[in-house]
This record gives structure tokens, sequence and C-alpha cells, in this order.
């Protein structure tokens, strides 16, 4: 029997030497503590791999659908953090602007009040937090104030209007299917199917444009690299609908069926799950590809120098408060629909720190200037996991505030020795 060699590949001295330039890229990002995204990927994994061993019920499809909703409040005020982070200041209005844009929203939707649409006081309400936001920016960048002393007069401002409003009222009962639905409404198992599909089809049309883009300007090309992240995209897409499509809730039973028989239906993706994604590509979008975009990270940079190249220091501030405003408005609305009601405590409790928190831990660095969208999604995730993780376990909320400012204490340390190790790179 003859055998036959098979060779290995012949990259070529130019194959070669672009394999050690990517290489030689990784080291040295490692190196100057450029981590990106990695440390808190890993961690999601580690923390997931620990509560299914460790919590009854957590690795379920019902649970995995919860962590969805439990996050995507929090996960839509981070976007807004995120952005006030690039450009090195701090929000800590967003809790209670949060309150307010869910308190406008509940308030213009009662039959005794103007008794709005739900889309219309939606819109009113984010229109409204929106305007807050850029007053308190204007503040910051026109007259000079601290966004400490300013975000903080806000957090304690916004609160005593909440605190008046619903002084005698107490509670105010959303009622409005739409702004309801967007924390309560599932999509049928097709549309789920569907809605991941047109994601990952519009992923990798973005992909492709890009490789195009990278051919006309006759750079080197890495097409297993877009193979690598076009198959993550489709894994997470599609591995999601799965999950969610599995996971089985309460509905009526056919005229017949014994009454010793549960009738279920699948959940599907929730509406919430969505809107994250959305504001996700958008918000991803804004800062990455547009000129207001490259202003935050050179504002966040350094603001003297952005200033002399032509930029308009205090417009951008304004704008990514009023931008911090809206997301705490969407936030505020999506967690005040899962429970659909609105009371004295709307905006409060740990949500300003767990929004901060969130962008922290996902990478985006609290001296400006560095620091992804996406980070505040990944960042939510792991609160989100450790909070769900520790309540199914049964442990009580003080472990869960030890366990997250623990994690935050590390992630902040990280940004620390990151941000040293780039001065020492001349980044």
């Amino acid at each position: 029997m003859s055998t036959v060699d098979i060779a290995a590949p012949d990259l070529g001295p130019q194959g070669v030497d672009e394999q050690a330039g990517i290489w030689r890229r990784a080291v040295d990002n490692l190196k100057s503590g450029n981590l990106g995204v990695l440390p808190v990927v890993i961690g999601e994994v580690l923390i997931v791999a620990f509560f299914s061993f460790t919590a009854t019920n957590f690795f379920t499809a019902g649970n995995f659908v919860n962590v969805i909703l439990q996050m995507a409040g929090v996960t839509m005020i981070a976007f807004g953090v995120v952005f006030v982070l690039l450009i090195a200041e701090i929000d800590l209005s967003i809790g209670y602007l949060s309150g307010i844009g869910a308190l406008t929203a509940a308030q213009l939707q009662l039959p005794d009040g103007r008794n709005y649409p739900g889309w219309l006081a939606i819109l009113i309400a984010i229109s409204l937090v929106a305007v807050i936001g850029a007053a308190q920016g204007t503040f910051v960048a026109k007259v000079g104030v601290p966004a400490f002393v300013v975000t903080l007069a806000g957090l304690l401002i916004w609160q005593g209007v909440i605190l008046r409003v619903l002084e005698l009222r107490g509670v105010i009962i959303i009622e409005e299917d739409w702004i309801n639905k967007t924390a309560t409404y599932y999509f049928s198992a097709t549309a789920s199917w569907i809605i991941a599909a047109v994601i990952t089809g519009a992923y990798v049309l973005i992909v492709l444009v890009g490789i195009a883009g990278q051919r006309r300007a006759g750079l080197a090309l890495r097409p297993w690299l877009a193979l690598a992240k076009v198959a993550g995209v489709a894994i997470a897409c599609f591995g999601t609908i799965a999950i969610c499509t599995h996971a089985m809730r309460p509905a009526p039973c056919a005229e017949g069926t014994p009454l010793t028989v549960n009738c279920t239906q699948s959940l599907g993706l929730p509406l919430a799950g969505l809107l994250m994604i959305i504001f996700l590509v958008g918000l991803t979008f804004l800062a990455k590809r547009t000129t207001f975009g490259r202003h935050v990270y050179a504002v966040g940079g350094n603001a003297e120098a952005a200033r002399r190249a032509g930029i308009n220091v205090a417009r951008v501030r304004i704008l990514v408060f009023a931008i911090s405003g809206i997301m705490a408005g969407v936030g505020g609305i999506i967690l005040s629909a899962r429970l659909q009601s609105v009371n004295l405590n709307v905006g409060g409790g740990t949500l300003l720190l767990d929004s901060i928190s969130a962008a922290v831990i996902g990478g985006v660095s609290l001296f400006g200037g560095r620091g992804e969208v996406r980070g505040a999604l990944l960042g939510s995730l792991v609160i989100a996991t450790i909070a769900n993780g520790l309540n199914t376990g049964g442990y009580k909320t003080g472990t869960i505030y030890i366990v997250t400012g623990a994690i935050l204490l590390f992630a902040v340390t990280l940004d620390t020795i990151a941000r040293r190790l780039q001065q020492q790179a001349g980044r």
C-alpha cells in the first residue's frame, strides 16, 4: 500500500510575516494592559460554570430568560454611562433620572391624567429626561461646575420630585400595553428564529463590506478572523433563541383538557432582549463610525488637545449628558414595566451603582478615552448572573453586595494598572 505525504500549506514569506505580526500585536496589547473585553468574558464563563454546579435550577432555560429580563433595564442605563465615562466625567443622577422617565410615562397614561397612548407617553418621557440631561451637561460644559457636583445635586432634586409627586398616591399602576410590553412581551418561536437569522445575516453583510474596504485599501486580509467573528455571532444568536424557545410558561388549556394536566407554551425571545441589541448596535455605530463618536473619544483622551484641534468640547459634553439622560429614561421605563407600576422607590436602591459598575466591569475606563458600548452589556450580564446565581443558591442580599463590590474593585484595579502600563508604553 502506498502512502501519500500531505505537506503543510506554505504560507510564504508574506504570510509568515503577517502571522508573526498578529502574534506580536497580541503580545504588545497584553504587555500594555490593553485587554479589551477578554477579562469580563472569561469571568462570565467562570461565574456561569460555578453557579451551574452550586445553585439548583440556575442552568435552566427559564432562568436564562430571567437573566435577560433582569439585566435589560440596567444595561440600557449603562449604555449611557459608557459615553459619560468616555469623556472622563461621571453622572450620579442616572438612577433617579430613570425614575423620572418611568414616572412621567406612568403619569401620562393614567385615565385621570392625560390618558395619552403608551407610545406617546414613552416619547414624551424620554424627551423630558433628554432635556434634563442636556441641562445638567450645560452646567458642566458652559458654567464649569464639576460633573460630580451637578449630578449629585440632580440625584437629590429628582429624588425629591419623585417623592413629592407620589407622596399621596404612593403607587401608579401601569395599564398601557405599549409600556408594559417592553418587559413582558415575548416573540413567537418562529419570529425569534427569524430575528436571529436577520441579525446574523446583517452581521455577515457588515463583515463582507469591511473585507471589501480592506481589499480596496490594499490591506492584508484575515478571512479566518472574519469567519471566527461570524461564527461567534451566529452561535450567540441561534443559541440564545434555542434556549429561550425551550423555556416554558403556563398557557390556557384547550377545552376538554383534564384538570390534572398542566398546559404550557414556549416563551420565545423577550422584546427587552431585542431592544438591548438594537440600542447596542445603534450606539456602537454612533461611537465608532461617526464624527461625534470620534470627538467623544478625543475629548476623553485629552480635552485640551481636542479643543485645540477644533472640536467643540462643550457641545460634545452637553450631547453626552443628553444621551445619558435618554438611556436612563429608556432603562427606567423597562424596569417599571417589569413591575407594571411605579412607586416611591423607583430609580433608587442599587440601580445607580449597578449601572456604573456594569460599564466599569465591562472595560470602560474611569479615566476617559477607552472603552466600548458592548462593555456595558457584558458588565450588566456579569452583575445579573451573580445576583441571579446567588439568589438561586439561597445566598442573602449582603453576599450579593460583597461579591459585586469585590468584582468592581478588581475591575477598577485592572483599569488603573492598564492605564499605567499604557503610559509606560507611550500610548
